[in-house]
């Protein structure tokens, strides 16, 4: 009985150590695995952290050469004469009056002829322009006739030797004019004087002869 009793003992005895090295080694293995996912979790956070490092020096780096690259496009434009962010606008007045000869005036007169159903007039009948100097006059012509029609102007000069020095940069009478049943219109002349203009002349006529297309204009002298 003794020995069957120390063998139940030894029994349980070897059964209690087991259970405790079994535990022992369960904690421990925790520890290691606890270890572990505190170890992920830190290189996960570092590696965010470097991330979001990278990520906010790219942005900064996109955004400067954002905000630079609009004044570096300009200069190439200007370089390259092609602006399309800006284009500038052309002032025909400004770049005629870098010749423009201050010490003489020259007076334009404008005369007006029709041939045909129109009323036909300038705006003003003379100016006085300097040398090289933009100016533009405005013509008035209106359709008395109840249909549409084409017409052509025709200009001439007096003197004959001011036309090589009478220089039009728009003109209604660069093409044919169609006005409807009725029309009014209103027609400019931009122009300037070349200052190569003979120091003698300092009149010139500008007249239209304003006709019917189909219809044969009658030669007209400008007025002296």
């Amino acid at each position: 009985m003794k020995n069957d009793k120390k063998a139940n003992n030894l029994r349980t005895a070897l059964i209690l150590a087991t259970v405790a090295l079994v535990r022992s080694s369960m904690s421990e293995e925790n520890r290691e695995d606890g270890l572990q996912e505190d170890s992920q979790a830190g290189e996960e956070k570092r590696q965010n952290r470097l991330m979001f490092k990278k990520l906010l020096v790219i942005a900064v780096a996109m955004f400067g050469f954002g905000y630079a690259l609009i004044p570096l496009y300009k200069q190439i434009c200007e370089l390259t004469g092609v602006n399309i962010l800006t284009p500038k606008e052309i002032n025909l007045k400004e770049v005629s009056n870098s010749q423009v000869d201050l010490s003489r005036e020259v007076t334009i007169e404008f005369d007006a002829n029709t041939q045909g159903p129109w009323r036909f007039r300038p705006v003003v009948s003379s100016m006085k322009v300097h040398p090289g100097e933009m100016a533009q006059v405005v013509y008035e012509v209106v359709n008395k006739q109840a249909y549409k029609m084409d017409a052509q102007a025709i200009p001439s000069y007096a003197p004959q030797q001011a036309a090589a020095y009478f220089k039009k940069m728009e003109c209604f009478c660069f093409k044919q004019q169609t006005l409807e049943a009725n029309e009014a219109r209103q027609m400019p002349v931009t122009f300037y004087i070349d200052p190569a203009l003979p120091k003698e002349i300092k009149l010139i006529t500008l007249s239209y002869t304003f006709f019917e297309v189909g219809l044969k204009p009658k030669a007209v002298t400008a007025k002296n």
